[in-house]
């Protein structure tokens, strides 16, 4: 054979997955769908409604939207050029421009305010670290279409609840306010000429920042810095009227339902379309990585993606983060197992116990069916490993009786029965619910 007909040779070296982009594998995943439900149903009891928008975005919706000098959009987004006709994309980085895209396409606040939630994987090209991946995941929401300081305090005590929902206790909230764009230009002005007083104290990226985000400066965690950052002019000096009883109502419902908070004057976001509220769930316990959840109002997004001017605010927490804490925390999550684990001891029980395990699963019960054969000290092994309460034991003397064996397997002191296979659907529920 020539080396020209020679087939190719394949490679067969194993792959793995990109780095900061994690596989989710039983058991782990069962402690997110846990997380999922407590979320869910954190929703329903507030009236939230789900939103599932693309991965893939247009890259101009997040420079529009989250500012050309964040971090975000200048260094950590994955943008590409589509090859089939050249449109500019990238994987999101966060969500909030995805909803607020979606709601003016589909024009979701002709008919009033609405309030919308997310679950779902974002995308930032950082260095991985604990808390920090270049795929993550968050759960958000967006309530848009509201003015008022009442939903601001709403959505900060959504959050609350969803802490006593899932045991985690001693997270501290911060709020602050960013005021209104006038307001922030008189500070961004008194910001630059405290910091141009000091250029010789600034880092690479503070003086980068000097003209285009002042604001952000005081973000950085250069502690070099700190005592510069701490000495410079606050926001909440160069509030008006309007703005401080913003933030004041906001408070008084805080105050009202006996939620603790602290006023940072240092707090800011990392997307330039907030405004008024804004704030923080913080913690100690993850180490650097201490915000878990954050949010705050952002009016200014929905006109300047291209809609009409509406309010809005919202919050996204981390979803690893919370898991990290939770498991921080040594919070029970109950484990995925079925309520029964079906022994076939030969070929011949097969089509019986494939026909009881239909029926019981049918009603709601979970069942386990060995498979691939096995002594039944085996099977058995596999069904204690398993987690399942019962064995169903389609044993050769119970088939030729109509029968199946239930064997207890987490209680030692109770009997093992028989049941009628016939009668699977009437004593189904006493296996999914005893």
């Amino acid at each position: 054979m020539s080396e020209s007909t020679r087939a190719p040779t394949l490679d067969r070296s194993p792959l793995k997955a990109v780095k900061g982009m994690n596989d989710i594998l039983p058991p782990a995943s069962a402690r997110w769908a846990w997380l999922e439900a407590r979320v869910r149903d954190l929703m329903r009891r507030y009236a939230y409604q789900e939103v599932r928008t693309p991965i893939v975005e247009p890259t101009p919706l997040f420079v529009r939207g989250l500012g050309e000098v964040t971090d975000i959009v200048e260094k950590e987004m994955y943008s590409f050029v589509d090859s089939l006709n050249g449109d500019a994309l990238s994987l999101r980085p966060e969500a909030t421009a995805g909803v607020v895209r979606a709601a003016i396409e589909h024009a979701l606040l002709h008919d009033g305010g609405k309030r919308l939630f997310y679950l779902g994987p974002m995308f930032r090209h950082e260095r991985p670290q604990r808390g920090r991946y270049r795929q993550f995941h968050q759960v958000g929401v967006e309530a848009l279409g509201f003015a008022g300081p009442d939903v601001d305090a709403e959505v900060i005590l959504m959050a609350r609840a969803l802490w006593q929902d899932l045991g985690l206790a001693d997270l501290r909230l911060e709020i602050n306010s960013l005021g209104q764009p006038d307001e922030r230009r008189a500070h961004r002005a008194a910001l630059v000429a405290h910091f141009e007083a000091h250029r010789e104290l600034l880092d690479a990226d503070a003086l980068r920042r000097l003209h285009s985000n002042p604001l952000r400066i005081l973000d950085t965690k250069n502690p070099a810095m700190q005592p510069l950052v701490e000495a410079a002019p606050k926001l909440i000096d160069y509030l008006g009227e309007a703005s401080l009883a913003h933030l004041d109502a906001v408070r008084a419902v805080l105050d009202a339902v006996g939620q603790p908070y602290r006023i940072n004057p240092r707090l800011v976001r990392g997307m330039d379309y907030y405004n008024l509220t804004v704030f923080e769930w913080v913690t100690d316990r993850l180490g650097a990585q201490g915000t878990v959840c954050g949010g705050g109002r952002y009016d200014g997004l929905v006109e300047m993606v291209g809609g009409k001017p509406a309010p809005a605010v919202g919050w996204a927490l981390g979803v690893e983060r919370v898991l990290d804490l939770l498991q921080h925390d040594g919070v029970e999550v109950p484990a995925e197992r079925p309520d029964v684990y079906a022994i076939v001891p030969d070929a011949g029980a097969l089509a019986p116990a494939t026909r009881v395990a239909e029926t019981l699963r049918a009603a709601g019960v979970a069942v386990q069916l060995h498979a691939g054969g096995g002594s039944m000290k085996s099977q058995f092994r596999r069904a204690d490993a398993s987690g399942a309460r019962w064995a169903l034991i389609f044993g050769a003397d119970e088939l030729a009786r109509g029968e199946v064996a239930v064997k207890p397997l987490r209680d030692a002191t109770a009997a093992q029965t028989t049941r009628a296979l016939a009668d699977a659907a009437a004593w189904a529920l006493t296996l999914r619910d005893a």
